[in-house]
């Protein structure tokens, strides 16, 4: 499974296309709500795209986890093609966002 647990209270979710990161995107959301005490590092290294559901799901995500269990969310290693994307919606405006996994991870512990 993508989503393995990186420490105690940091999960680590390799993402992939669709229809991977929808499945992905909906057990993190189960296992967030079951555990609130949790921060996530999302990998977008193997995202391709990104459509309005998968925007729609980040954004439920993100609602979740900073707003109800006041937890961090970490975005990293985004492609040029979804970084676009990313733009045009302004995502990149309302999510922390990191060249890879190992700055994302780093940036947890350095605010913890």
């Amino acid at each position: 499974m993508p989503i393995e647990n990186w420490s105690d209270n940091v999960l680590l979710v390799q993402l992939g296309d669709d229809p991977q990161f929808t499945d992905d995107v909906t057990a993190l959301l189960e296992t967030i709500e079951k555990n609130t005490s949790t921060d996530v590092v999302l990998d977008f290294q193997n995202v391709n795209f990104l459509n309005s559901s998968n925007i729609a799901k980040l954004l439920k995500l993100r609602k979740i986890q900073t707003a109800n269990n006041h937890r961090k969310l970490k975005l990293c290693a985004i492609s040029t093609h979804v970084w676009g994307v990313f733009l045009v919606t302004g995502l990149d405006k309302i999510f922390d966002v990191y060249d890879d996994v190992g700055s994302g991870l780093t940036s947890l512990q350095l605010e913890g």
